[in-house]
């Protein structure tokens, strides 16, 4: 087998949650580009049809659904109708998630809880439901989005999405080790700073987050498609053999 053959997605069907926008659209975006038909949820439904439309090759292939990862007869009803329309999930991206930016004693319980709901209860049910209809077909991968968070504590009060961070890297142990037997392989992906529309102003001359560059040995902010290399690897037979792992792409940050 070639390298390409082992890199190429081609006859699969990957759902990308919370994919209209920045790192997930950059992530399925990459997919397609290696051959993967592509199915975006999202709470905003259109800016996912968007995403969609501006995929190559042939984004007439690809669909937008709406899914709130919170609610689990949203997420069970979703998945249910991508297995029965599009012929099953062989890749999932656990990609939805949020951030808040606060000291903890200034937080409530509910922007504690709302942050976990998000990355944590959404990565559970989405990845229990999507796991149940893989038993069934053979098999499948996880990529869930973890973060440099997962493993530091950052310069900035954001304890909540570090916390829940921290429990996707060990869900991702938990979820490969339950499921290798099923031959579900699942492994994270753990982004340092990376530079989208919404964030870039904030990491420019002056900007609230401008300094975390000086701890960045690269000395720059990452881009969204740095991410997609790995994404199709961790998607692809090219990783047949690796389960349980998150990978880092942060430009160096966590060496300190």
């Amino acid at each position: 087998m070639s390298v390409y053959d082992l890199f190429h997605l081609e006859g699969k069907t990957a759902l990308v949650t919370g994919g209209a926008r920045g790192l997930g659209k950059s992530i399925a975006k990459a997919l397609s580009e290696a051959g993967a038909r592509i199915i975006i949820t999202d709470i905003h439904v259109e800016e996912a049809r968007q995403a969609v439309q501006e995929m190559t090759p042939a984004s007439e292939q690809h669909f937008a659904l709406e899914m709130n990862v919170t609610d689990e007869e949203s997420v069970q009803s979703t998945i249910n109708q991508i297995t029965e329309e599009y012929g099953g999930i062989h890749i999932l991206v656990n990609n939805a998630g949020t951030v808040q930016k606060k000291p903890t004693i200034e937080m409530s319980l509910k922007e504690w809880q709302t942050t976990m709901n998000v990355n944590v209860d959404g990565v559970f049910l989405t990845s229990k439901f999507v796991a149940e209809h893989m038993m069934n077909r053979g098999g499948g991968t996880i990529i869930n989005m973890a973060s440099m968070s997962s493993f530091i504590s950052n310069t900035e009060a954001q304890s909540a999405y570090n916390a829940s961070k921290g429990a996707v890297h060990t869900m991702t142990k938990c979820f490969a080790l339950e499921w290798a037997d099923d031959s579900i392989r699942v492994n994270a992906i753990a982004p340092g700073y990376m530079e989208t529309d919404m964030t870039k102003p904030i990491f420019q001359p002056g900007g609230e987050l401008a300094h975390v560059l000086d701890y960045v040995p690269m000395k720059r902010l990452g881009k969204p498609e740095e991410l997609g290399g790995m994404a199709v690897y961790l998607a692809s037979d090219a990783s047949s053999f690796v389960t349980g792992s998150t990978f880092v792409i942060d430009g160096g940050y966590t060496i300190w």
